[in-house]
């Protein structure tokens, strides 16, 4: 076999992509990923695209694009100019890019306990330690060697939790990474799925006078995950680093899809279609968190996220997760196991379950076998 690089001893297959597979089998009822409704998907009549689009374009992005999204992070409070924003291939891209510019081996990340899946992956990659991130106290430990590099943090409407951090929480920790020079790496996916009135400026919007950071965002969640489009700003001592790791990568994003964004964003049925979506989400989250009393309600505990996709539901009684997903996926039913959202790798007595793709029919059978399992355990 041909010699590969060290890296790829923590190179693993992500376990939601996995589960994917196992969703598209007939019958499978799948709570694992984080799809939305394909209901909420942008409809894409649209008029030919222009022609010089077919063309290699700039690596940042297409400029009307970038101006779009600069003035709309500008009313964020977020300071940038659209020199500074960068259209991603997906905001995955963008977790990769930063991993590359901050990330050698044994380089400490500060992340959430739970954090993202899919970021633990990209970091563990290029060898990163991990330290967590007290939301009360941010800069608890953090001096001398114990300071991380980065803290990537999603905190408006957190995946896996579907939790938000409050003002106080933020200002903290804005103030510890500009006091402790630690990047800030904010993911904010899921900021426009808001059911319930909560905090949402960013973090980095309180970061004007100083620090470094960068801020992304998709539009997975808001128009398509299949155009695979995100974006992201920076500081500026960080943006022109990142761009050229992006032209090391790719050259540039799909101009056919962000051609397809920029309709999008300048129709001026945006705000409507959106407060459609807001709708439709929550009444699918009351739907599934009505259900989960139903079939769950004396065997775990949660808390009804205010946005987002996600409930997180910590199991009673000691359930070991893991076990109990193979027992449902005999009976065609994918969750994903608290633990692949722990840095530290250990055991995590909760589960994440996706509301925002199953039909309502779905969710009662689905719900009902996870109960039914967790009975099954209590009385055996």
């Amino acid at each position: 076999m041909a010699r590969l690089s060290a890296r790829t001893g923590d190179l693993h297959a992500s376990p939601v992509r996995e589960m994917l597979n196992v969703s598209l089998r007939p019958g499978a009822i799948s709570f694992a990923g984080g799809l939305p409704s394909p209901e909420t998907f942008a409809g894409l009549d649209l008029p030919p695209p222009p022609r010089d689009l077919l063309q290699y374009g700039p690596t940042e992005g297409e400029p009307p694009l970038c101006e779009r999204i600069a003035a709309e992070l500008r009313d964020l409070g977020v300071d940038t100019t659209a020199e500074r924003v960068m259209i991603l291939a997906g905001s995955q891209q963008g977790i990769d890019l930063a991993a590359k510019l901050v990330v050698d081996p044994g380089a400490t990340v500060a992340v959430e306990a739970p954090a993202y899946l899919a970021a633990l992956q990209v970091f563990r990659f290029f060898g990163a330690r991990f330290s967590t991130l007290d939301r009360a106290d941010p800069a608890s430990g953090w001096g001398g060697d114990a300071t991380p590099r980065l803290a990537y943090v999603t905190p408006t409407f957190q995946n896996p939790t579907g939790g938000c951090w409050s003002a106080q929480e933020r200002a903290a920790l804005a103030q510890a990474c500009q006091a402790h020079e630690v990047i800030l790496f904010e993911d904010d996916p899921y900021r426009d799925l808001v059911y319930e009135d909560c905090e949402r400026t960013p973090i980095c919007a309180g970061m004007s006078g100083g620090g470094s950071w960068i801020y992304q965002g998709s539009f997975s969640k808001t128009v398509a995950p299949g155009l695979r489009l995100g974006f992201l700003t920076a500081s500026e001592d960080l943006f022109p680093l990142l761009v050229r790791l992006k032209q090391a990568s790719d050259l540039h994003t799909n101009r056919l899809s962000q051609w397809m964004v920029l309709q999008y964003l300048q129709d001026p049925g945006r705000a409507a279609r959106m407060e459609g979506v807001r709708a439709l989400y929550r009444r699918k989250r009351d739907l599934f968190d009505a259900a989960l009393t139903r079939h769950l309600g004396n065997l775990a505990s949660w808390t009804t996220p205010p946005g987002g996709l996600f409930f997180w539901v910590a199991l009673a009684g000691g359930v070991d997760p893991q076990g109990l997903l193979t027992r449902a996926l005999e009976r065609g039913v994918l969750f994903t196991p608290g633990s692949h959202f722990m840095a530290d790798g250990g055991a995590c007595p909760a589960i994440r379950l996706n509301f925002s793709l199953a039909a309502p029919g779905d969710v009662e059978r689905g719900l009902a076998v996870i109960g039914d399992l967790l009975r099954e355990r209590a009385t055996a």
